[in-house]
């Protein structure tokens, strides 16, 4: 299990220590009422249980396997950390009803993305979201501003997993809340950094690309927060490509950050690629990473290919490139084209 891992787990069990500790200091009346038909030492038995996890965390022993005497794999401690059976070990039984819950996560993190693009026929869309576990952190989305222009959004938490998961899930929901009485993407990422930077349960940045695109002046407005740079591919002019570089730093990294707006203009023919750093980053056998300018490459080599086609096409690379070895890190690609 990775350093980062163990600390986010550990972090998660001081917190629940916590707050149980601060329940058992409730009005008595208070507490029955949560505890239905349970008793108190009901409580004290949850309790007992995350102070040996937070025992075994400190002392190192926190998710050994108790048969290969190996780390338990990540992402069963996220979703539980008492786990203390390897995948390879578990009853048949017990590997169904983790398939299961494994399952229903899948599912629900798919139900946060959306399920179509814009609805414009100046832009054609396509995605893909791939998690290198079982859930991830990264996310895509589509919106409508208050003025009317088509938003699109790309983000990565910093982190894998479940953890990673559930904070992306309160930026889409911020996200969601805010860009329907909006009108600029750099008014948007200011007050989503202002809400978290100081939250407590925020304990993570999010890098964050947010655009507006008017279809009426074929201008994309946008402000990236520390995300890995958009491409624009310029169809219909001789195949040029411009990056979207950072324009700010990554929601919740540092203080007093200033967010800048920036504008390019599109035409028809163009081609915007989103993508997360699981992409640029990938590395094959001999320890290379994929990088940029490859990915500028196969974008140019697509030409006038469908968003579908260059998201295949991108796709098809990658596993090229790494010879069909596993991910690393969570992989987003949003392609959107002007048709019209």
């Amino acid at each position: 299990m990775k350093p980062e891992t163990k600390t986010v787990i550990r972090d998660s069990l001081l917190e629940k220590r916590q707050q149980v500790d601060e329940w058992m200091e409730a009005p008595p009346e208070k507490r029955q009422v949560q505890l239905g038909p349970a008793s108190e030492e009901a409580v004290q038995s949850h309790l007992d249980v995350i102070e040996t996890a937070v025992e075994k965390a400190d002392d190192g022993t926190l998710g050994i396997c108790i048969v290969c005497h190996t780390p338990v794999e990540a992402e069963l401690m996220e979703m539980d950390y008492t786990s203390n059976v390897c995948l390879g070990y578990m009853s048949p039984e017990q590997a169904r009803s983790l398939e299961m819950e494994l399952q229903l996560a899948q599912t629900v993190q798919r139900s946060l993305l959306p399920q179509e693009g814009p609805d414009t026929p100046l832009l054609e869309t396509a995605a893909f979201t791939r998690p290198a576990q079982i859930v991830g952190g990264d996310y895509f989305d589509f919106f409508r501003f208050q003025d009317g222009a088509h938003g699109l959004a790309i983000g990565d938490v910093a982190g894998h997993g479940v953890s990673a998961s559930l904070h992306m899930a309160s930026v889409q929901a911020l996200l969601r809340t805010l860009i329907p009485t909006s009108q600029a993407p750099s008014q948007v990422v200011e007050h989503v950094n202002r809400l978290l930077i100081h939250n407590v349960r925020f304990a993570t940045f999010v890098s964050l690309f947010l655009g507006a695109f008017d279809s009426e002046l074929y201008t994309l407005a946008y402000c990236n927060a520390g995300h890995n740079p958009p491409l624009v591919y310029r169809g219909g002019n001789g195949g040029d490509a411009i990056w979207l570089s950072p324009t700010g730093a990554a929601i919740g990294l540092v203080e007093d950050v200033p967010f800048r707006a920036e504008t390019v203009q599109l035409q028809r023919g163009d081609v915007l690629l989103l993508y997360t750093d699981g992409v640029p980053e990938a590395i094959n056998g001999q320890g290379e990473q994929f990088g940029y300018e490859r990915l500028a490459q196969t974008l140019r080599g697509l030409g006038g290919a469908s968003p579908r086609e260059v998201i295949q096409g991108i796709r098809q690379e990658l596993d090229s490139f790494t010879q069909g070895g596993p991910l690393t890190d969570d992989v987003t690609l949003v392609v959107a084209k002007i048709v019209q």
